[in-house]
């Protein structure tokens, strides 16, 4: 440690280079204890003990100044070489030069950080005095002529530990400081990359109009609204003409000039979505079906125009249909858009360049939901419902972790049903309690044939919001003497939008009982970092509809990449849903996807099979990705790649 003493006296200086001299061990330890009672040390004899061990260990590089201005320069000095005094001795009386209170006042504005001793047997300055221009009165002591050795090195020894202790909490401190720069910089990235991919999610890239699953948001709010609104569907007349005749490129640039007119020519409040190729969807109020009419066939005259593009001149024409909504009762927004999509189809029979409204004769489908609703009641009965399943593999070594329940329903009347079609139905009937007690039923009395995997259950927002859910999915998985543990309960983010905060008390009791909890189709709902944040979740499962788009969009690429990051960020698994070739699977493995899944690895296969394959613990031949198509592919998957259960 540097000392620097500044005094006039020789005589002074020589007392002080005695006082530092090496000492034995014996007085070491006698000026451990004065240090002690002289700084208020209670703890002892330990104390002393550890103050006499600092004193021997501690050595001290003296640096002596006769007057106050030298002792100021070699501050200076010191500070500009980086290599400062812990403590200064300084005399008061000083003459001819500064005295000892203008010496410490200018060390001290030199160096806040040094400990300032006062050594005097005649002052013309009170300590209070002093103090004020060379403070704070923490940093500066006081020893009075002629002073006794051990007064002088424990006062030294005691000062410079602590200014090293200083020292080094303020370097931690900066540290600190810089740390917490560090993460808010870091939130702010990840809340800029969230609000981009959010944006890319809900935005189409050519014309940045919202997109498909930014309209069917927007038609699930105002169908739980209280007023009544239209719905109506789009279709450019003749737009492949264009496309072959004069390009892809005028193509595009033909429905940006579209989607403009629109855009200018929606009643007030409306909303223009693209919904893919040269379809729009379209939102607006209404006060009744002719309204509606005569406000799309303003927006179908507003296109009715002809376009410059790329120097051809290019006549656009349009057909709608439309679809009014009451405000009672609340409405699928998926069966609205099929009624609208109904109507657009029946405007492009009559002729195109016109607008059809919805008409029940239009749905030839409705009576066949009937039918399938009374046919769904009877098919637990009669064991016409069966489950499949998906295998889960991990991604590295391909291992088996687990198999996704699927429900699939064979009529003798209608032949193999989809659950697109069958689940729909059971919701709005009630029916889906029934079916879903019979699923989790069937899919956890399956998993004593499996050496370890876990089953994952899909849960519709029905379902989650029964009541007394969580003891009902308990009581079963009791009474099937299965561990919670291997249940995997899936749940789409559509149901616990509509009650946040009891949703997120359901999640929080299944996770404190055990169970496994994967947010289903990630990407295409409500998705938010609060949303992630605020729900007991295990494993986030990205979209078939990403996966699928990855090797052709770069939205779709960017929006995996996102999603893997943020959950590798936030401890939690990601399970790639529909993975179907081996570009797909080696993009994910090196994304940093945990899990994967999809017709590359396995079709769902019936149970005799899973169970075969579980106890084989990995895909057979897929220790590579690049080993060649899966080998169990013998199920046939009559109604698709998956759907709720």
């Amino acid at each position: 440690m540097r000392i620097l003493i500044i005094d006039d006296e020789q005589a002074m200086h020589e007392s002080y280079r005695q006082s530092f001299a090496p000492k034995t061990v014996g007085d070491g330890a006698a000026l451990s204890a004065m240090a002690a009672e002289l700084f208020g040390d209670d703890d002892g004899d330990d104390a002393a003990g550890d103050q006499a061990a600092v004193s021997d260990e501690m050595a001290f590089e003296l640096t002596h100044c006769m007057q106050g201005l030298d002792g100021v320069a070699a501050l200076e000095a010191s500070l500009a070489k980086g290599d400062p005094f812990a403590v200064a001795f300084i005399d008061v009386r000083m003459p001819p030069g500064i005295d000892g209170k203008e010496t410490a006042r200018r060390i001290r504005a030199l160096d806040p950080d040094i400990n300032i001793v006062i050594v005097t047997g005649y002052s013309d300055f009170s300590p209070i005095e002093i103090s004020k221009v060379a403070g704070p009165a923490d940093k500066i002591f006081y020893i009075a002529k002629p002073f006794e050795v051990a007064e002088v090195v424990q006062t030294a020894t005691a000062l410079a530990g602590r200014w090293q202790v200083d020292i080094e909490l303020a370097q931690a401190r900066t540290a600190l400081a810089n740390q917490v720069v560090m993460l808010e910089e870091k939130s702010l990235e990840l809340a800029a990359n969230e609000s981009h991919a959010v944006h890319i999610a809900n935005h189409d890239s050519l014309t940045e109009a919202p997109n498909r699953l930014a309209f069917l948001r927007a038609l699930t709010e105002r169908s739980r609204g209280k007023a009544m609104f239209a719905t109506a569907m789009l279709d450019l007349d003749r737009f492949k003409l264009v496309n072959d005749t004069l390009g892809h490129l005028a193509g595009d640039e033909m429905i940006r000039s579209v989607y403009q007119l629109l855009e200018s020519s929606v009643p007030e409040g409306g909303m223009v979505a693209r919904l893919g190729g040269d379809e729009f969807g379209v939102l607006f109020d209404t006060p009744g079906e002719e309204a509606a009419v005569m406000a799309c066939e303003l927006m179908l005259r507003a296109c009715s125009v002809t376009l410059k593009v790329f120097g051809h001149s290019i006549q656009a024409s349009a057909s709608m249909g439309v679809v009014v909504t009451e405000a009672e009762p609340v409405r699928d927004p998926v069966d609205v858009m099929r009624r609208a999509d109904l109507a657009l189809n029946e405007a492009k029979r009559a002729g195109r360049g016109v607008v059809r409204p919805f008409d029940e004769s239009m749905d030839d489908s409705i009576r066949f939901r009937r039918q399938i609703e009374g046919g769904l009641s009877q098919a637990i009965a009669k064991g016409e419902l069966k489950l499949v399943y998906q295998p889960i593999v991990a991604r590295e070594g391909l291992e088996i972790v687990g198999f996704e329940a699927l429900l699939r329903w064979n009529s003798p009347e209608y032949g193999p049903i989809s659950p697109g079609m069958f689940i729909p139905i059971a919701e709005e009937s009630n029916l889906i309690h029934e079916l879903g007690d019979w699923v989790l039923d069937t899919a956890i009395a399956e998993l004593e044939n499996w050496p370890g995997q876990y089953v994952s259950v899909n849960f519709s927002p029905r379902q989650f919001r029964r009541q007394n859910f969580v003891g009902r999915v308990m009581e079963r998985v009791q009474h099937a003497n299965v561990s919670p543990q291997r249940v995997q309960i899936e749940i789409t983010e559509t149901a616990i939008f509509d009650d946040a905060d009891r949703a997120a008390d359901t999640l929080y009791r299944l996770r404190q009982m055990g169970f496994r909890i994967a947010l289903d189709d990630f990407g295409t709902g409500y998705s938010s970092l609060y949303n992630i944040r605020k729900f007991a979740l295990d494993c986030l499962k990205i979209d078939r509809s990403f996966i699928d788009g990855m090797g052709r969009e770069r939205e779709s690429a960017a929006i995996v990449h996102s999603i893997i990051h943020l959950g590798r960020a936030l401890g939690l698994g990601v399970i790639a849903e529909g993975v179907e070739t081996d570009t797909q699977v080696q993009a994910l493995r090196l994304a940093g996807a945990s899990h994967l899944q999809g017709y590359y690895f396995s079709r769902p296969i019936d149970a005799d099979l899973a169970r075969d394959m579980a106890h084989a613990g990995t895909i057979e031949g897929k220790d590579d990705p690049g080993d060649g198509p899966a080998i169990y592919d013998a199920a046939e998957d009559q109604a698709g790649n998956g759907t709720h259960g």
